[in-house]
């Protein structure tokens, strides 16, 4: 199929992140300068938002592999444990009917409304998510995101000064998270025990930022309160209002968010009465942009 070219123009959203991007068809292939041009936007502005997009799971992936390698999904109950590159969030069934909001799935979901970073928990953290918009409610579960880029460079001199050269251990769930926890087995909690620099850069044009969120639980070399402690408080400064920027759905919107240096949360709405169906692909970030180093006695408990 011949590649597509378009008029990308791009419009910001927010003072400090985010950018809405038009006249470009993604479901198609695309042009390699339309492609750079999104590339290039996604560096700058951390959070990619473009409308229309009718994506069915085949597209999305497609597109989604411009940006590198898709993760597979770790198993766990919202995906039945039969994980592949589509992570679906929903509140239906397979049917199409709404879930108790006693089902494990429901339970196990939950855990996207706190803020957080796609796959820190893994050796090699992602690069990108990708969320395609397919049933939206009318009202309430917006996503949320902030920027630990604009976070980091409102921190003051020293503050930034005294946080380089930590390293922050990431689980995919905390030994004190509760029931939901054992909707991971002791291997996967031993695998997904990493440690991330608490400070990133980016390799393309080299701006820091803060690496934390919910999976983020102890700092190396410090007790598990101190290093807590520290971490809540980071995380808690990244996600102040002039920081965050509040999407909401429309049927067939993709949004694309950089998770080296931003966090984001889903927020709640009538789960008994409204339908939600949305499908992320989310891309494999490089081993150079990881520490590589798993946990040796990491708590499987």
């Amino acid at each position: 199929m011949p590649e597509v070219a378009n008029r990308v123009t791009i419009r910001s959203l927010h003072p400090l992140f985010v950018a809405e991007i038009t006249g470009v068809d993604l479901t198609v292939p695309l042009a390699r300068e339309d492609f750079r041009t999104i590339w290039d936007a996604f560096n700058e502005h951390q959070i990619l938002v473009f409308r229309d997009q009718p994506f069915d799971d085949e597209s999305q992936i497609a597109f989604s592999r411009n940006f590198g390698t898709l993760e597979t999904m770790e198993a766990h109950a919202a995906n039945n444990y039969k994980p592949g590159h589509i992570a679906v969030m929903t509140n239906l069934d397979a049917n199409g009917n709404l879930l108790p909001l006693t089902h494990p799935s429901m339970i196990h979901r939950l855990r996207n409304e706190s803020w957080h970073t796609d796959s820190s928990f893994k050796p090699v953290a992602a690069l990108a998510s990708l969320l395609s918009g397919r049933v939206v409610p009318p009202v309430g579960g917006n996503t949320e995101f902030a920027s630990a880029r604009a976070a980091y460079a409102a921190l003051p001199e020293q503050r930034k000064r005294a946080l380089e050269g930590l390293n922050v251990v990431h689980r995919v769930t905390a030994p004190d998270e509760g029931d939901d926890s054992r909707a991971y087995s002791a291997e996967q909690k031993q695998r997904l025990t990493v440690i991330h620099p608490l400070i990133r850069t980016n390799p393309v044009n080299g701006r820091k930022n803060l690496y934390v969120g919910s999976h983020a639980q102890e700092i190396v070399g410090m007790s598990r309160d101190e290093g807590r402690k520290i971490l809540d408080e980071l995380t808690e400064f990244c996600t102040q209002p002039q920081f965050v920027y509040s999407h909401a759905w429309r049927q067939h919107d993709l949004v694309i968010w950089d998770n080296r240096c931003t966090l984001h949360r889903a927020t709640t709405f009538d789960k008994t009465q409204y339908r939600r169906k949305l499908h992320r692909t989310t891309v494999a970030g490089t081993v150079s942009e990881s520490v590589l180093a798993r946990m040796p006695d990491a708590d499987a408990a």
